[in-house]
């Protein structure tokens, strides 16, 4: 580690920037002690508050501490409340020696000076797909690895589909995935539910129709962009998908898929399990892009991170504990407890050989995309919030998808 990184110090505007993206989630700052007094305790934060001690996540953590010959401290906050609390941490010198943070707030914590590069702290990234690797990258620089990845596709009831007399094979591009909807439709079945709530969700889910399109963040009124913001609004106007949409969660619309009514949700791994449970055959599929392929859905995910240390003694130690927990082992191991896509063609390829249901997962992770890619990083928050609001307005009725997006972009500027 060199000195510039132990010397590093918290850029005023990137601690404002995650401050005040996150205060409104946030919860209090109390302290928690990220340092332990005896140097043979080592802090890990994690954003895994429903892993209990004794769980396999605990007990992973425990074990990578033993293979270091040093005791564990590991504490789990609720992801909005970690982002925050490390940051406080880095004001006060007191970071923990491993922190495990959502991959979007990665490059806003580099940016404030947090976190050291992958060049400092020498985790080796060499094995991880590239697509996520560039979720915890800023300016050519990478600050963690993943441990593991979920993204979006679209579940399918094929009962329904078969009743409407769709062909699942037939839905390519935009153009089919709305011809199988209309079918569905006129069958008397409902079509298709998603997230479309004005917050995070929202946008989460918005992004690989956005994308699909060929539009970027970083020019959220092209016409590519109005052209997904106005198939959303299209499908309401028909009756493709319920107005419902506007208030639902992830949770909520899959409880409306988990009904049985409707041909099509889009929705994420985390939902394996309750899928599986569902009393209906289903499929998956990779969100369509507008003339054809596989949309880039936003990568969801965690990336194990190596903080700024004023005693640069500790690096050694942090580094071993993050290899270890990053191991092709224990990625594997992890993420299926974790309902995630490992991050290395070597596990994914023992995950769908234990599991083959997850093929089109590990084709839609191949071909995700970072929130914060093209270099936005504190830049997201912003530009997503703008984008919600847009969303929000179009299937409301309340603005065109040209205006609702127009008043966007300039916003975000």
């Amino acid at each position: 580690m060199n000195s510039s990184a132990r010397k590093r110090r918290l850029t005023t505007a990137a601690a404002t920037a995650l401050v005040v993206a996150l205060s409104a989630t946030a919860c209090g700052s109390g302290g928690t002690g990220a340092k332990e007094a005896d140097d043979g305790t080592y802090t890990v934060w994690d954003p895994y508050p429903q892993f209990a001690k004794g769980s396999a996540w605990d007990k992973l953590l425990d074990s990578c501490g033993a293979e270091a010959d040093v005791q564990i401290k590991r504490t789990g906050f609720d992801t909005s409340d970690l982002a925050n609390k490390a940051l406080l941490a880095a004001q006060q010198d007191n970071s923990p020696d491993v922190l495990i943070v959502d991959n979007p707030v990665v490059s806003t914590l580099a940016e404030a000076g947090v976190l050291t590069t992958t060049d400092e702290n020498k985790l080796d990234t060499s094995g991880v797909d590239p697509n996520l690797l560039e979720a915890g990258q800023l300016k050519g620089k990478t600050y963690g690895t993943p441990i593991g990845a979920n993204t979006l596709a679209l579940y399918y009831n094929k009962e329904v589909l078969q009743e409407a007399g769709v062909d699942i094979a037939s839905v390519k591009d935009w153009p089919t995935m709305t011809a199988a909807l209309a079918k569905v439709k006129k069958a008397g079945k409902k079509g298709i539910t998603f997230s479309a709530i004005g917050t995070e969700e929202g946008s989460f889910q918005f992004l690989p129709w956005f994308w699909g399109s060929g539009a970027e963040l970083t020019d959220i009124d092209s016409s590519a962009a109005v052209s997904a913001l106005s198939l959303w609004t299209d499908w309401l106007d028909k009756g493709y998908a319920p107005n419902s949409v506007l208030n639902n969660t992830q949770t909520t619309s899959w409880q409306e898929f988990a009904t049985g009514d409707y041909a099509f949700a889009e929705n994420g791994t985390w939902q394996l399990a309750n899928a599986k449970k569902a009393g209906f055959d289903y499929g998956v599929l990779p969100i369509p892009g507008s003339d054809g392929g596989s949309a880039a859905a936003p990568i969801g995910g965690e990336f194990v991170t190596l903080p700024v240390q004023g005693d640069a003694g500790r690096y050694t130690t942090a580094q071993k504990l993050a290899a270890c927990l990053t191991s092709t082992q224990n990625l594997y191991d992890t993420d299926t407890t974790l309902s995630y896509v490992a991050p290395t063609t070597e596990v994914q390829g023992k995950q769908m050989a234990a599991d083959p249901e997850l093929k089109p997962w590990v084709d839609a992770v191949k071909a995700a995309k970072g929130r914060t890619s093209d270099d936005l990083g504190t830049k997201y928050p912003k530009v997503s919030e703008q984008l919600w609001k847009a969303v929000q307005s179009a299937l409301s009725g309340s603005k065109s998808p040209k205006d609702a997006l127009a008043a966007a972009q300039s916003a975000a500027k």
